[in-house]
């Protein structure tokens, strides 16, 4: 059985929250219980925001997350207040475009990924920075299969936003390269 605990954490506006819904969406495509849980600060963006999800092959009795199986964090603050909540042999995905710190913790795998610098200089689209993380987690955890985000996005990116859609596949990816 599998159950994946996630936080997924940053500043308003970095797509967090995205991140996590497509997480969930997938999840409910692939026929798994799914929980999404947002909490925003004070100021939608610019201030800090986080989500929690749980992906899970039986019954989620709690949508709170205290002992993640793996969190991802873009901003300083995030891993700050975050970090701990890893457990041991858990994942920590840092975005290093933001944070220069290391990680205090040494009984978890560290993922450092440039996102924002990937996005910029890559795919030159700052604003997917969070799509390159998003393809880091489902690569190194293994919470979804990226054929279902995939199938999320061409559900979320339509009309308008259709021209979107193979800049942001092409971002899931952008992370190994």
């Amino acid at each position: 059985m599998a159950v994946h605990k996630l936080i997924i954490a940053g500043f308003g506006g970095q797509g967090v929250m995205l991140i996590g819904q497509m997480i969930a969406y997938a999840g409910m495509l692939e026929g798994k219980e799914v929980t999404w849980m947002p909490s925003y600060g004070p100021e939608m963006r610019g201030g800090t925001a986080n989500c929690s999800v749980i992906v899970s092959d039986k019954r989620i009795s709690s949508p709170i997350v205290t002992d993640a199986t793996a969190a991802v964090v873009m901003n300083l603050p995030s891993l700050t207040k975050f970090e701990g909540l890893v457990v041991p042999g858990g994942k920590l995905f840092i975005n290093t475009s933001l944070i220069k710190e290391n990680a205090t913790r040494d009984d978890v795998e560290i993922y450092r990924i440039d996102a924002n610098e990937i996005a910029l200089n890559r795919l030159h689209n700052e604003q997917v920075s969070n799509m390159v993380m998003l393809g880091a987690i489902i690569d190194k955890t293994g919470v979804v299969k990226r054929e279902s985000i995939e199938t999320v996005m061409e559900k979320l990116f339509t009309g308008k936003k259709a021209k979107l859609l193979p800049l942001n596949k092409e971002a899931l990816t952008a992370w190994k390269a």
